[in-house]
């Protein structure tokens, strides 16, 4: 299926590993020039080398915190002089650490703020105008099943993340005149390293190993197993697609069936 990404320019943030790196190697394969950060210095080196050489596209890769406002803004403008526009924005990035309530810090929820939050709304700012000029664009943010179902342990998630979800639909609302969408993708429980830290910590404190929480997670999904990355990363490219043109202030859960609402 022609997916109308070829020649577009994509940022993907936070995708030196996990979902948003294969999120990268998809859009790389439709034929989209990249621009990948992440805090990694090495890792994200690492992932633009290998994408430059496995799919001949054109890659800007920096090594920055999201957080950090004006690098947002400055790598974005870096990106619109290098390939001459911005269509697509994946923002993306590392979750909080698990916490129950009284356990949480006033400088952890100012942390959680700003890197799940504010950074979206840095990446929203700084692109928009961009897309705005071409009356085309998508924004893409990757949150969590949690902002549908509150996950036990994981209250900085659970909060924080919402917030993203108010943002898509005010900003879909107000842009989609100007030929822009916004969505969010929200996983549920995936195969990446942040799940094997959550489930050796989750684990210890149920007095079982890692191995065996993460079997109690898949089997809560209609699926019995947890996501490949690549099957989040499915989703992502759609939504930022010509064939997602009519999707706007939507969030995809992509979760294996674990959310038991309607």
């Amino acid at each position: 299926m022609e997916m109308g990404l070829k020649g577009r320019t994509v940022i993907v943030a936070a995708s030196s590993e996990g979902i948003a790196r294969a999120a990268a190697c998809k859009f790389a394969a439709e034929g989209a020039n990249l621009a990948l950060c992440s805090r990694d210095e090495m890792k994200i080196n690492a992932t633009a080398d290998e994408i430059r050489q496995r799919y001949s596209v054109g890659v800007v890769n920096e090594a920055f915190n999201v957080a950090e406002f004006k690098k947002v803004h400055r790598f974005v403008e870096r990106v619109a002089k290098e390939f001459g526009r911005v269509d697509v924005c994946v923002t993306n990035a590392g979750g909080p650490p698990p916490k129950m309530f009284l356990e949480t810090t006033v400088e952890e929820w100012h942390r959680a703020v700003e890197l799940n939050l504010m950074s979206v709304i840095s990446f929203a700012q700084a692109v928009l105008p961009y897309m705005q000029r071409n009356q085309w664009g998508r924004i893409v943010t990757i949150t969590s099943v949690t902002v549908r179902q509150p996950v036990h342990n994981l209250v900085y998630s659970n909060v924080v993340r919402s917030g993203v979800v108010g943002l898509v639909k005010s900003l879909s609302n107000e842009f989609g005149k100007d030929g822009i969408t916004v969505n969010n993708v929200a996983p549920g429980f995936t195969a990446t390293e942040r799940l094997k830290e959550f489930a050796a910590a989750s684990g210890e404190a149920a007095g079982i190993t890692g191995e065996d929480f993460l079997q109690r997670l898949s089997s809560e999904t209609a699926l019995k197993r947890v996501a490949e990355p690549n099957e989040v990363a499915d989703a992502i490219v759609w939504l930022a697609s010509e064939r997602a043109s009519y999707v706007t202030g939507q969030t995809l859960l992509v979760d294996g069936g674990s959310y038991k609402g309607l």
